[in-house]
């Protein structure tokens, strides 16, 4: 095989799995994710030539072949924290790029405890003071982000509640989503300080769920059947913290502005797709909580830092606005299983091109979508998709 272009790489099978909390184990989650892909795809699963995937905390990528099919293909494990999903993606594209495979999944899953995150300092490099000192907390983190933005730009709590009531609003209409109750800001900014100024109904919660992708060339895609709808995988860049930058478990800052990842690895996607922020018709931010969507909205380079409070409340990251940001709830409204709320993005920008996703489905045919993922201790990985 020889060597593919970077429009050359297709998404021509999704599948999702509902998220939130269940009796199945992510692996039983991830394998169903793989036949709706596989389904989506009219692709019997011998035709996958090569196979990325990981979780956080649901076990091997590798093993589900015990249930998908003992073919020999190669299969390999991913675990980059939130960025997992993103980065079996970026695994998946090569593949195809380099002439390695023309068929090729990337799956993510995951299903976690309740409560929160409970990281161990030593699997990042860090001092166990580190941990005693309570730095470990993601939610303190964020809020520590937050707050230097919001004095550095204008942002005003009200405008992290309407982020949150617009991902509530859109989960409502997402049958995979796990919070399905509409919230407004008023309740939202009620519901009790957890870091300030991030409001308990501001966050996003662990849970569980699985996304899988297959992905193709050209040549495959001309021999799929005519009810298959193969989407364009323009860019796919994934990057990590350089110098300066403020993150989860690395939260300090020089003088001056904190670089960041997402800036990055969204620069690298747009560059590497040959289209710019202003092409996008669709995107999904990575919100973790509230604030997170706002700081990404500018970092990805949708606005100007400041320029959210005007927008969120115009409106226009709303499913009918000009710029709809999160139309299956984000975070927020699904959880967050580490493995697979990359791919969940992935998956949300790949109905809407194709004119599938239901109720939350953005109006006018958009051609272009965008998805990021940020996670600890400084990754991020975009994409760029056409139709």
């Amino acid at each position: 095989m020889s060597a593919r272009s970077a429009a050359d790489v297709l998404i021509c099978g999704v599948g999702i799995t509902p998220f939130g909390r269940s009796e199945a184990t992510g692996q039983q989650l991830a394998v169903e994710a793989v036949h709706s892909a596989l389904t989506d795809a009219g692709l019997p699963w011998s035709r996958v030539r090569a196979a990325f995937g990981g979780s956080d905390a649901a076990g091997n990528a590798d093993t589900l072949v015990n249930r998908l099919g003992l073919t020999g293909l190669p299969f390999v494990n991913v675990r980059n924290g939130c960025a997992t999903g993103g980065s079996a993606l970026v695994s998946a594209v090569n593949a195809i790029r380099s002439g390695a495979a023309d068929v090729a999944l990337a799956v993510g899953f995951d299903k976690h405890p309740r409560g929160a995150f409970d990281p161990r300092p030593a699997d990042w490099g860090l001092d166990e003071a580190y941990g005693s000192e309570g730095l470990m907390v993601t939610t303190q983190f964020f809020a520590m982000k937050i707050q230097r933005y919001m004095h550095d730009h204008g942002i005003t709590p009200r405008t992290l509640a309407l982020v949150a009531e617009k991902a509530y609003a859109n989960g409502v209409r997402n049958p995979y989503a796990w919070r399905r109750k509409p919230l407004d800001a008023a309740e939202i900014l009620a519901s009790g300080m957890v870091n300030d100024p991030l409001t308990r109904y501001m966050f996003c919660s662990p849970g569980q769920g699985a996304v899988a992708l297959l992905l193709c060339d050209r040549a495959v895609a001309r021999e799929l059947g005519e009810g298959v709808t193969p989407v364009t995988l323009r860019a796919a860049a994934v990057r990590t913290r350089r110098f300066g930058s403020f993150e989860v478990f690395s939260p300090w800052a020089p003088g001056g502005t904190p670089a960041s990842v997402s800036t990055d690895a969204a620069k690298a996607a747009f560059e590497e797709a040959g289209v710019g922020p202003d092409d996008i018709e669709v995107c999904q931010l990575q919100d973790t909580e509230s604030g997170a969507e706002v700081m990404h909205m500018a970092e990805c380079g949708f606005c100007e830092h400041g320029e959210q409070e005007r927008l969120i409340a115009s409106g226009a990251t709303a499913i009918g606005g000009a710029l709809p940001v999160n139309t299956d709830g984000g975070c927020i409204a699904n959880g967050e299983p580490i493995g697979a709320s990359g791919l969940r993005q992935v998956h949300e920008i790949v109905q809407q091109l194709r004119g599938r996703a239901g109720e939350h489905q953005v109006p006018g045919a958009p051609r272009a979508g965008f998805t990021h993922v940020y996670g600890a201790p400084g990754v991020s990985a975009c994409t760029v998709l056409t139709r």
